[in-house]
């Protein structure tokens, strides 16, 4: 029987795969050029079982599928492997068996269909002895010879085709998912859509509300939004009850923090009504450039805009009160993460910052408690140069948004006063400089540039510009005052009034409720304690001092810490350190604007903020040490409570940070004040109830003669001095020549002054009017 006969009856689908190859390989033996096979001829081949395939009616010579038309063909099983447009070749894919190479070896001799289209489905080559070498009876037929070389063609090894005669080529597996199995001379498909039944349900697309949920989720869970949570919630517990009576009450006492809330009220009710006139405030009329006569808080001008009047004014004190706390906090704790520090020894630099014991005296002073933007500006910076004290310079991590970032807090935290920001300011520009230098001599030494790149150069560049500009435009109006008001600078000698000695670095304030009792006696030696008592906490001394043997930080870096440590104290004892002639003294003399700091104690920040980092670098190591001891544990169930013990430096800072802070009752303002009109003098008069004063007219903010600073204006004390015998004609012609209007006697303060006796006496023969209103007296001139 010739191999051109039709088949034995069986129709199969046109050949695929290995063997449409192993027809080009037949073509190619035949002397046409062999073409590689093409994934897409396999999908337009395949025919439905029981279809005859084109080419399969005994036609000679040409090859199915439209191949190359071949030469004239030999009879053989190579042949009608060629005519033939089924898959028998699939066995070849699949791995032959040794006896169904036999059967196709029989089907060759009789010139029928090959027996290969009955292999066992599943069958794996792999499993038997192997296949045929010699599979097909190409013993007998020389065409089968001719076509060996086709295991050798580029079409084979493109389609996977076998390497050898009936060997699977190398990474093929016989059986493949992919390819088809037939049983009983019908095909069937085997392929991924087999098991699709078995496959999980595809998840559904998320809606737009539960991805923003999602993304709400991942933001509250995050560490900075938890840290930022953690310390206003701490700094609600550890300032109360400032928000119990936020209205009416104040912390610490009533003088300091009215002319504060007074400020905050000011700026922004004249930044939206007049920005002009922000520096000639309503207060001491008619001196010029008054609000510069003490650190204005000029930070705080957007949350002066809102509300009006005394009790908003004490309400929006006692909220940035709490505020600032809980920025401090977060300000260490950004600086600490920053350097290097974990979570837990990072909680310990934020709480040992803002909460330090020699704070507590500082509660009536909101400018020296504002301090959250000096480390958190640092942090900024350090994360915008990609550098930290415990991984140094890494030069990838570089981003110029945080340096911009970094350079706005550090100029806002100068917009608050000088009080604080001027040492800041100082040390900003001091740290710029050594940064320069090292840059240079580590480029000289190496030959190499240090990776920096021109828009961090920029942003330095810009953020420094805005930096400077900012306290220029604060420092501009202090000269002003000082030209016009000499004697408000500071001299040596008011610096030795309220410099330290070295035991108030181990004193604690009166408000310490852990320390205030015990050091009753120590403050009581001490000429002006509620500046001199400097205690940073003792538990902060000791983890500070196990930071210098037992810590996350290099020795190096711990010596610079202790160094720093050693160089605030001494310039915060001012003259009280070798009479300060290497340390404050050449900085009063020669550093712009430090003449006008009169209390040296108030460095102590820094010192806090060093220690607090020696701290943060001792308990990391040891949170990072037990970490490591109960990986190692087994059972591991010690190891919860070993990390609760992490948890108590942080615990213990906390404690003795609690204060018991007073919160007086803020003086009610006199129904007169509401309807008097400016200019005005409120009597009596003196830096105590000035400082009410100013806080009263945030109610419409006339004009008034009252104020109350860190210097007295010598105007102001002619005021006071010719109004003792008011009213009488001097002091009447006096006020007029001043440009007064209204006078406003308040009976609640007259006992024991020279208006107890003349409060009721006749005014008609002065050519003023007098009219009582509520509990105050109104003289209009």
């Amino acid at each position: 029987m010739t191999s051109g006969q039709p088949g034995t009856g069986n129709a199969r689908p046109t050949p695929t795969g290995a063997d449409a190859q192993s027809r080009q390989a037949t073509t190619a033996a035949a002397g046409t050029p062999t073409q590689p096979a093409r994934t897409s001829d396999k999908a337009l081949a395949e025919t439905t079982p029981g279809q005859p395939a084109p080419g399969d009616g005994g036609t000679t010579g040409a090859a199915s599928n439209g191949g190359p038309k071949a030469g004239p063909a030999t009879n053989g099983p190579a042949k009608d492997a060629a005519r033939r447009g089924d898959k028998q070749s699939t066995a070849a894919n699949q791995g032959t068996t040794a006896k169904q190479a036999a059967t196709a070896k029989q089907d060759g001799a009789e010139g029928g269909t090959a027996a290969s289209d009955r292999t066992a489905k599943g069958t794996d080559a792999s499993k038997d002895d192997g296949p045929a070498k010699n599979d097909g009876p190409a013993k007998d037929s020389s065409p089968a010879k001719d076509s060996a070389p086709a295991k050798d063609s580029d079409a084979a090894k493109d389609s996977g085709a076998p390497a050898k005669d009936g060997e699977p080529a190398k990474g093929a597996k016989a059986g493949d998912a992919d390819g088809t199995d037939k049983a009983d001379g019908e095909a069937k498909p085997v392929g991924p859509e087999r098991w699709e039944a078995f496959a999980s349900a595809p998840e559904p697309r998320p809606s737009i509300f539960t991805r923003v949920g999602r993304a709400v989720g991942r933001f509250l869970i995050h560490e900075w939004t938890l840290a930022a949570l953690g310390a206003l919630a701490l700094a609600v517990l550890m300032t109360w009850p400032t928000l119990r009576y936020p209205r009416y009450t104040l912390p610490q006492d009533y003088w300091d923090p009215s002319l504060q809330a007074w400020q905050m009220a000011w700026s922004g009710h004249i930044l939206l009504a007049d920005p002009a006139r922000l520096w000639q405030s309503n207060t001491f009329f008619p001196e010029l450039w008054s609000f510069a006569f003490s650190d204005t808080l000029l930070g705080y001008a957007p949350a002066g805009m809102l509300g009006s009047g005394p009790e908003d004014a004490v309400l929006r004190y006692n909220i940035m009160f709490v505020l600032a706390h809980a920025l401090a906090t977060f300000g260490a704790y950004a600086l600490a993460r920053q350097l290097g520090a974990g979570r837990i020894g990072a909680a310990v630099a934020g709480v040992s910052y803002t909460y330090a014991p020699w704070l507590l005296a500082q509660a009536g002073h909101l400018h020296v408690l504002s301090n959250g933007g000096i480390p958190l500006a640092l942090a900024m910076l350090a994360r915008g140069h990609g550098w930290s004290l415990r991984h140094g310079y890494r030069p990838e991590r570089r981003h110029d948004g945080w340096v911009y970032a970094g350079w706005l807090v550090a100029a806002w935290q100068l917009s608050l006063g000088f009080g604080i920001g001027l040492p800041f300011a100082y040390f900003l520009a001091g740290t710029v400089l050594v940064a320069a230098v090292l840059f240079y001599a580590r480029r000289l030494r190496t030959g190499q540039a240090v990776p920096f790149g021109r828009r961090l150069f920029a942003a330095d560049v810009l953020g420094g510009v805005l930096f400077a500009g900012v306290g220029l435009l604060m420092a501009v109006p202090f000269f002003k005052v000082t030209e016009l008001h000499p004697y408000a600078e500071r001299t040596i000698g008011d610096i030795s009034l309220f410099s330290p000695p070295a035991t108030g670095f181990v004193t604690a304030p009166g408000e310490s409720r852990i320390w205030g009792g015990l050091h009753e006696g120590a403050r009581a030696a001490l000429p002006w304690h509620p500046e001199m008592t400097l205690l940073p906490g003792f538990v902060l001394y000791a983890l500070a001092a196990g930071g210098l043997f037992f810590s996350v930080w290099r020795l190096r870096h711990r010596l610079l810490l202790l160094a720093g440590v050693l160089v605030t104290m001494a310039f915060a004892m001012g003259t009280r350190f070798f009479d300060g002639t290497f340390t404050y003294v050449p900085l009063f003399e020669h550093l712009p604007g430090w003449s006008g700091l009169r209390t040296p104690g108030r460095l102590m920040l820094w010192t806090t903020l060093l220690l607090g980092l020696l701290a943060a670098g001792a308990v990391t190591a040891l949170t990072d040490r037990v970490r490591e001891l109960t990986a190692q544990r087994i059972p591991s169930w010690p190891g919860p409570w070993l990390r609760m013990a992490t948890l108590l430096p942080l615990l213990l800072v906390t404690v003795e940070g609690l204060n018991t802070t007073p919160h007086p009752v803020v003086p009610t303002q006199p129904a007169a004040m509401r309807s008097a009109q400016g200019p005005l003098l409120v009597l009596p008069s003196n830096q105590s109830l000035d400082q009410h004063v100013m806080l009263w007219s945030t109610d419409g903010f006339p004009d008034v003669v009252n104020g109350g600073s860190g210097f007295t204006p010598r105007q102001l004390d002619d005021v006071r001095r010719v109004s003792q015998s008011f009213p009488d004609q001097t002091s009447v012609d006096y006020l007029r020549t001043l440009g007064v209007r209204t006078v406003v006697l308040l009976r609640g303060e007259v006992v024991g002054t020279p208006w107890e006796i003349s409060i009721d006496a006749p005014v008609e023969s002065l050519g003023i009017s007098r009219q009582d209103v509520g509990d105050a007296v109104v003289y209009r001139l």
